[in-house]
């Protein structure tokens, strides 16, 4: 364990918030300008966070934001140091990276508070940025021992072949993973995600994360893959990965899961390509129907981009009665059937949800895109769903929901 932090530094970065909810976005742009200027450094990360959107200097300014105001509680960040954790663990970050950061993070606060960083404050800082980066060490290396010592485990990057490929819509594609080494996988737990590193030529690695879609199992895993506009990954993927293409994987990560024995009615929510963790966990429930009802409910734009509706169907109609398949379509075609392919015309309302989810007693699970989930995270909280019922994931860094 780190030692503990002095009543000094408590004291001094306390006093910075203002300074933080001032100019916190623009230290942690500079950090980042400051890091990436070494491109072994800026490879660990996933450069589609770092573009145009600033969405993960966004993230972290509001992550430094919280552990400043929270220095003298640190028990309330739990969440978010095991999400941190989780995230670095799939980026394969290590503790000879973390000097790295310090030196930017330190650096940009200095070149943006200019004479306010005085050396208190920036020694207070230092001390602060060691003891969470020794938390999250600690944390991460537990993780990569989990992996390592699990049956099917692995540590770093593992070749896995592609054994299969299959359209799902006109926008999404499956693709079949089994380790190139012939041995097996370790079983993941259902809403985790697989972090791939991406060669495709003429550029440099992509890091991404895809959510496993399959039940957990020893062979193989499915990850589920909409094809983005102007996605780099997303459309190498789906135009040059073909039967037998190799990738590297790191192991399952993730603290988006269900619980192993769910105790509440458990309602899954889903926006388009944001269904692949919690189809995941729709297996893992159908084969073990659970004592609690389940609902899994997911919108779509209409049939054309619907994937997996009959696998979901199916999975529901094998478990005794204790799941129930909603699906919406914001705009059906006239060739898709009310009742066979989609439930609701229309996309998922709150008002909806009030009247046909148990909101006083289920776990709500989530997953799509930005707005969805600003519109649902903030709104069942308002429908009286208590946060810790409520439980989503989100690819990008979530920097404005947690308000939302």
């Amino acid at each position: 364990m780190p030692r503990q932090l002095s009543d000094q530094t408590i004291s001094v970065v306390k006093a910075t918030v203002p300074a933080l909810e001032a100019h916190g976005l623009a230290i942690t742009r500079r950090m980042y300008e400051r890091m990436f200027q070494d491109p072994a450094i800026r490879d660990l990360f996933n450069q589609s966070h770092h573009g145009e959107s600033g969405s993960q200097p966004k993230a972290l300014a509001t992550a430094v934001l919280a552990y400043a105001r929270n220095i003298d509680n640190l028990g309330g960040l739990t969440a978010m140091v095991e999400r941190i954790a989780q995230k670095h663990v799939g980026l394969n970050i290590l503790p000879a990276h973390y000097p790295a950061v310090a030196e930017a993070l330190l650096g940009a606060i200095g070149d943006v508070l200019g004479t306010a960083a005085t050396p208190p404050v920036m020694a207070a800082w230092g001390e602060a940025y060691w003891f969470l980066a020794d938390v999250l060490i600690g944390r991460e290396q537990q993780l990569y021992d989990e992996h390592a010592a699990a049956p099917g485990g692995w540590t770093g990057w593992r070749d896995f072949v592609v054994e299969d490929m299959r359209r799902e819509s006109d926008v999404i594609a499956s693709f079949i993973l089994a380790p190139a080494d012939g041995g097996p996988v370790l079983r993941h737990r259902p809403g985790q995600y697989l972090t791939f590193r991406l060669e495709i030529p003429g550029r440099s690695p992509l890091k991404r994360n895809y959510s496993i879609s399959s039940a957990p199992g020893d062979a193989q895993y499915r990850i589920t893959v909409k094809r983005e506009p102007q996605g780099a990954a997303s459309g190498w993927l789906h135009d040059a990965v073909r039967q037998g293409t190799r990738l590297q994987v790191a192991a399952p990560a993730g603290d988006f899961f269900l619980p192993a024995r769910p105790e509440r009615p458990l309602v899954l929510l889903s926006g388009g390509v944001g269904q692949t963790p919690l189809l995941s966990m729709l297996h893992a429930l159908a084969s073990r129907p659970p004592k609690v009802p389940v609902q899994f409910i997911h919108g779509t734009l209409s049939g054309a981009t619907h994937a997996l509706g009959e696998e979901a169907r199916a999975l529901a109609a094998g478990a005794a009665g204790r799941i129930a398949v909603t699906t919406f379509y914001e705009h059906p075609r006239a060739d898709d059937l009310a009742g066979a392919d989609y439930d609701v015309a229309g996309r998922i309302t709150l008002d909806w949800l009030g009247a046909n989810t148990p909101v006083a007693e289920a776990d709500y699970y989530l997953c799509g895109p930005r707005e969805f989930l600003r519109i649902f995270v903030g709104g069942l909280t308002r429908l009286g769903v208590p946060a810790a019922r409520i439980h989503y994931e989100f690819f990008g860094p979530a920097d404005e929901l947690l308000a939302a």
